[in-house]
């Protein structure tokens, strides 16, 4: 493997988003050997295991399953999660780092050119990289352009993430209506197939593929 561009030891958090981060891991971590996980492969990446890098895409209020379906499933791929540079952001990051996964802080508003320009040279150097395109603050369920110009750049493909909860606990108050699934919940997991994204699109064909991105993640949520 190539060497990380962002080593993760050379970034550091405040203590207490480390503290509260290994508290949160341990229960993501505790929760997780309970889930009944079902997993529809339709991209195909179980069976043939892809030599390049790919951006992960699922919603922001999902996030709470998926270390247990990556430390299942797609432990052997490395990367790094892109997080808000907020106190928020750093608590996920700290839980991440727990999972032996990286962070880039970043988001639109802040730190958003610095943060590509960090997420296209872990791609350039083989790793994958994940992504809430609803985050950090919504709205829910609306992709952020900034994957899509993150797959022109880089060439990299998308890979379209839909997480169900047979049960779970709704956060109303939380902008996202986070989701916590309870212990011994199914999980079904589908994995869509990966989507590339035309690099002279611009404009109006842009917004298309922003769009058409969306309702692959989008399908099941419009009222939820």
């Amino acid at each position: 493997m190539p060497t990380l561009p962002r080593p993760e030891s050379q970034m550091p958090l405040p203590f207490k988003a480390r503290v509260i981060g290994r508290f949160a891991a341990a229960l993501i971590g505790l929760f997780g050997l309970t889930y009944r996980i079902r997993v529809e492969d339709r991209s195909g990446v179980l069976q043939a295991r892809p030599d390049h890098p790919i951006l992960w895409a699922f919603w922001h209020n999902r996030i709470f399953a998926m270390p247990a379906i990556y430390r299942r499933h797609l432990r052997e791929r490395q990367g790094a999660v892109l997080t808000s540079p907020s106190r928020d952001g750093a608590l996920i990051a700290a839980t991440m780092r727990c999972f032996g996964v990286a962070s880039v802080r970043g988001s639109s508003n802040k730190r958003g050119p610095a943060a590509m320009l960090e997420m296209v040279e872990w791609i350039q150097s083989g790793y994958d990289i994940v992504v809430t395109p609803d985050g950090p603050r919504g709205p829910r369920y609306r992709l952020a352009p900034g994957l899509i110009r993150l797959s022109q750049r880089t060439g990299a493909p998308i890979l379209p993430i839909r997480i169900e909860y047979e049960s779970a606990w709704v956060f109303h108050k939380s902008w996202d209506r986070f989701r916590l699934p309870k212990p011994f919940s199914r999980v079904r997991v589908v994995l869509e197939p990966y989507q590339s994204i035309d690099p002279a699109a611009d404009g109006d064909t842009f917004e298309a593929e922003r769009q058409r991105i969306e309702r692959i993640l989008n399908p099941d949520h419009e009222t939820d």
